[in-house]
């Protein structure tokens, strides 16, 4: 108990800090678990993200938090953590151009006797995701699509089920297609909207984690990966971008960020605009 009140009082005073050999383990650590690349600026964001970890355990060092990540009974505390490390901002229609691509380019040359399939590979609280659930339910030619959201983030794939969002998140969504597709929030979810359970239906949020063994997803039209290599070094997004080859069909696209890039890649793509690739037919 004395312990405890000891390591209490270390918070009076601010946050604990990270030690060098400290950040050292937990940047080793989030690269063998998730291929993520922690640069030395990134130790303020770690203490930020973990610090209220530490609180819940009174503990005053991150080595004896982490510790907790092998110990028995407390193995959910390394996914949090990881949560924490790898949470990404997102929005509605974000990078809007991408979307007018799929919906211009993309779905005007689809067929419509074929299931359309798109991947939201890192798609944190699924709001790109949604985005292209609108999309395609704004496509009566094509009727039957699916999509599938992924990420290594539980907690964040929880949010996205449920589809429950800030109004201010609602600010990139055109009145028409918000009016249609998600419901104001009253009472308790005053300051809310719903995504409608007809749009929810209709897209899957599962956990991947990209550098580990994928499930069978199948082939898709599209893949969405943006916002997530630039967190890679060169040898995993190499690795990451042959298995997003694989799960396209021929003609099939994958769109990055537009604040990243495949140069420096040998790649079996084709670039057909910027942060827009091809598979070849």
């Amino acid at each position: 108990m004395a312990v405890h009140k000891e390591s209490l009082s270390a918070h009076s005073s601010g946050m604990v800090a990270l030690q060098a050999h400290e950040f050292a383990w937990i940047k080793d650590y989030l690269y063998q678990q998730a291929g993520i690349v922690l640069n030395d600026s990134k130790q303020a964001l770690v203490t930020g993200r973990l610090d209220k970890r530490l609180r819940y355990f009174g503990m005053s060092s991150y080595r004896e938090y982490f510790a907790l990540f092998n110990k028995s009974g407390y193995e959910h505390e390394a996914t949090m953590a990881i949560d924490l490390l790898t949470t990404n901002e997102t929005y509605f229609f974000r990078e809007n151009k991408h979307f007018e691509f799929l919906k211009n380019q993309v779905l005007a040359s689809s067929g419509s006797n074929e299931k359309f399939r798109a991947w939201s590979a890192a798609s944190s609280t699924g709001e790109e995701a949604y985005t292209i659930a609108m999309i395609l339910s704004e496509t009566p030619r094509i009727s039957d699509w699916e999509i599938i959201g992924t990420d290594i983030s539980t907690r964040v794939l929880e949010k996205a089920r449920r589809g429950l969002y800030p109004l201010q998140s609602a600010d990139k969504i055109a009145p028409p297609l918000l009016k249609k597709y998600c419901m104001k929030g009253s009472g308790e979810y005053d300051g809310f909207f719903l995504v409608n359970a007809g749009l929810r239906s209709r897209v899957k949020f599962v956990y991947a984690n990209l550098i580990e063994t994928l499930p069978d997803f199948g082939k898709f039209n599209v893949v969405f990966l943006r916002n997530v290599m630039i967190y890679f070094d060169m040898p995993t997004k190499r690795k990451i971008v042959e298995r997003m080859y694989d799960f396209l069909r021929p003609g099939g696209y994958f769109i990055i960020s537009h604040s990243e890039s495949l140069s420096g890649m040998d790649t079996k793509f084709r670039a057909v605009a910027p942060s827009i690739y091809q598979r070849p037919e």
